[in-house]
């Protein structure tokens, strides 16, 4: 939907140097593809990403009035085939929070913080959108496109506007494209930590940079960078990280994502997530151990609830396994990413009930090996192999012969490729992305664990892994 309407956009704006011809067939082409895409969708398929009913929504109506226009104002270079239509809804998705949103801009009234991502939706409505105001970085939302869109016509005006030198800046960075999202300053670093000290490696972390984690957890958690609103996965992950630095935090702010059943990624979130309860379960687990050890000084109250979310959070994710031993999750194309979330954290804090829950997604990696060693959904690659690495070195019996085959193969394949590879974008946010540090961390601390875990052979906690 998006190339369609950048096509015809095209159409519309008839640039220099481009075959309005070479443009038509193009467009031809593409709503007849999007017309069969579409057909051939239920409500099943639509995927669970953000804000992806605004999004489809948002292009639907953009196609269908550049269409309009284009047949407005005929010419001789271009005339919108007969039969050129606007694709349909997919089904499962209206515009009902679209048309909400329009209203609300159209009002003049704020909109919700974390629908500033995709502020671009609104189209013209977004410029200058009230409540919007530029991060230090000069970013809206921590994405270009709603940048763009709050900027509008204000861009060629004024060359110096942080927003215009934020778009110019990472148009120069990346040689014309842009990521959906940027900068993820908080998400980048509590992960690739995290991901290295619990592969028992001993980073060198600033203490200034410690002290910027711990700050940037407030009341309400911590957001993924500036101009998103607090989240349940980087406010767990962050605190996860800072107990493993030795930088004592109370889960407090957590449990404002708690539900009945389990914790939501933002208040009033549609759908659920299970990378990000366990993450929480890593969060909370580390708490309860660090008060254990006498590391904490902690509330009696605190530790009581913490104890009953940890045991919440353990059966909640028990529940959404998968029969094949897998768990799926909305942020992560493939299923080894959350598979790792899952059972690393259930493997550490989710004791005995979470025991054959492990031991099905440990059965489940070394069933789904590759003969190359590798591990993927679709094909083998290293980020996957390197998750698939983790569970089998941090959950699995690394003393087990057929596990040992498994990381002598997986670990002799992920040194062939991990340098020499072009790591595909599998992670979602309003489309495919790569945050490239995050991944290179995970590969990195799968590279250490195997000749680690062959040769003592166990599966000893998280105090002793990251000592």
């Amino acid at each position: 939907m998006s190339a369609t309407d950048a096509v015809l956009s095209a159409l519309e704006r008839r640039p220099d140097g481009v075959s309005l011809a070479v443009l038509a067939r193009s467009a031809d082409r593409a709503l007849g593809a999007l017309a069969r895409l579409v057909a051939d969708l239920d409500a099943s398929d639509v995927p669970d990403t953000p804000a992806v009913d605004l999004i489809t929504a948002s292009l639907v109506g953009s196609i269908g009035k550049r269409l309009d226009a284009l047949r407005d104002a005929p010419s001789a270079d271009v005339e919108p085939a007969a039969h050129w239509a606007p694709p349909p809804l997919p089904a499962g998705i209206d515009r009902r929070r679209l048309d909400a949103m329009l209203a609300a801009l159209n009002a003049g009234l704020p909109l919700q913080v974390k629908l500033f991502h995709a502020l671009e939706v609104a189209g013209p409505a977004a410029s200058g959108a009230p409540g919007a105001t530029p991060a230090p970085t000069g970013a809206i939302g921590a994405a270009p496109a709603a940048t763009a869109a709050w900027l509008g016509e204000r861009g060629p005006i004024d060359p110096g506007h942080p927003a215009r030198r934020f778009l110019e800046t990472v148009v120069e960075r990346h040689g014309g494209p842009v990521p959906c999202g940027i900068p993820i300053t908080l998400f980048e670093r509590t992960w690739v930590i995290s991901s290295l000290l619990r592969a028992g490696l001993s980073p060198v972390v600033p203490a200034g940079l410690a002290a910027e984690l711990a700050a940037a957890v407030g009341p309400d958690g911590s957001p993924a960078a500036a101009g998103l609103p607090a989240d349940a996965d980087t406010t767990a992950v962050a605190l996860y990280t800072l107990s493993l630095l030795g930088v004592k935090r109370t889960p407090d702010a957590l449990w404002r994502y708690e539900t009945e059943s389990h914790f939501c990624t933002w208040p009033g979130e549609d759908g659920h997530s299970t990378s990000v309860n366990a993450h929480i379960l890593d969060a909370f687990g580390q708490y309860l151990e660090d008060v254990s050890q006498g590391a904490s000084t902690a509330n009696p109250r605190t530790v009581q609830r913490a104890a009953m979310s940890v045991r919440k959070i353990s059966s909640w994710l028990c529940d959404r396994q998968h029969m094949d031993g897998s768990w799926r999750d909305r942020w992560h194309a493939s299923p080894y990413y959350a598979t790792a979330c899952c059972a690393l954290a259930l493997s550490d804090f989710g004791g005995d009930i979470a025991r054959e829950a492990v031991a099905r997604a440990v059965r489940w990696v070394l069933a789904t090996q590759r003969p190359d060693g590798s591990w993927g959904t679709w094909s083998g690659t290293a980020e996957e192999t390197a998750y698939a690495i983790q569970i089998l070195s941090l959950a699995g019996t690394p003393a087990d012969d057929a596990t040992k085959r498994a990381l002598t193969a997986g670990n002799r394949r992920l040194l062939q490729s991990a340098e020499a590879a072009r790591h595909p974008a599998l992670w979602h946010d309003k489309d495919l992305y790569l945050p490239a540090a995050v991944v290179e961390a995970v590969i990195l601390a799968a590279l250490h664990l195997p000749e680690r875990r062959l040769s003592t052979g166990t599966g000893d906690s998280v105090q002793h892994r990251t000592a």
